[in-house]
């Protein structure tokens, strides 16, 4: 029974994945969903600018935070391995809904490409980055990046098995290729507002930062093996293998 319920769970918890992600294709693209970047009643700038930086340091700290090695051997004392990854996946999606509900737009325009081949090309930049972002997940493990293999071993009764360090595809030339396809997506923007401007800059610097954190975690993991890998494959922009040090 408590095996079922863990593995409800985690479906749960990707299902609310899996609407926050298509819900930010939308939210960024400004179509088919009823909240966008640039939709809903406006606040002074200044009042936008307040809420807005909040709504995005709650999801920057979560993510940072529960993504830590220190903070997952604390936090699995309360919960139980199999569901961690489940639960990380949860709480920030909950966040980005949160944040694309509470969103106040900053509708100012910085630049206006629609309708133009320079608005073709950002469009196709944007799709681009979306597509690379999903190919890049299943090209590593898509369903254990969010929490499902987890929770579908503990169903099977199977001992859990990390994926280990591999450099499929995308990953022989860009290691972080799934904020790789984040930066084309959120900068892919025919018409860019003061507002989406912000949510840009904002998650730029955040995957800048966010990459480094990581990296070092994965140096302690995967040691000689990830070095040689950080000084032949480039960070987040593709870019020809520098040479040496396989993979």
């Amino acid at each position: 029974m408590t095996r079922l319920i863990a593995f409800l769970y985690g479906t749960i918890a990707y299902s609310v994945f899996l609407l926050s992600f298509l819900y930010a294709i939308g939210f960024l693209g400004n179509f088919v969903v009823p909240k966008s970047v640039d939709s809903g009643e406006a606040s002074s700038l200044g009042m936008s600018i307040l809420i807005n930086a909040v709504l995005l340091g709650l999801f920057a700290v979560q993510h940072s935070v529960m993504a830590r090695p220190g903070f997952k051997e604390w936090w699995t004392t309360f919960v139980p391995k199999s569901v961690e990854r489940s639960t990380y996946v949860l709480f920030a999606s909950l966040l980005l809904l949160l944040l694309f509900w509470q969103w106040r737009p900053m509708p100012t325009e910085v630049w206006n490409f629609e309708g133009s081949m320079v608005g073709t090309i950002l469009t196709v930049v944007f799709w681009v980055g979306w597509v690379t972002v999903l190919v890049s997940t299943f090209l590593i493990s898509h369903f254990d990046l969010f929490g499902l293999r987890q929770v579908w071993m503990r169903l099977k009764g199977q001992e859990y098995t990390h994926i280990g360090f591999r450099t499929p595809g995308l990953y022989q030339f860009v290691r972080h290729p799934i904020m790789f396809g984040f930066l084309l997506a959120f900068w892919g923007a025919p018409l860019m507002t003061q507002g989406h401007l912000l949510f840009t800059i904002a998650t730029t610097a955040y995957i800048l930062v966010g990459v480094k954190l990581e990296e070092r975690d994965l140096l302690q993991a995967f040691g000689e093996r990830y070095q040689n890998y950080l000084k032949t494959v480039s960070s987040v922009i593709p870019m020809p293998r520098k040479g040496g040090g396989g993979s």
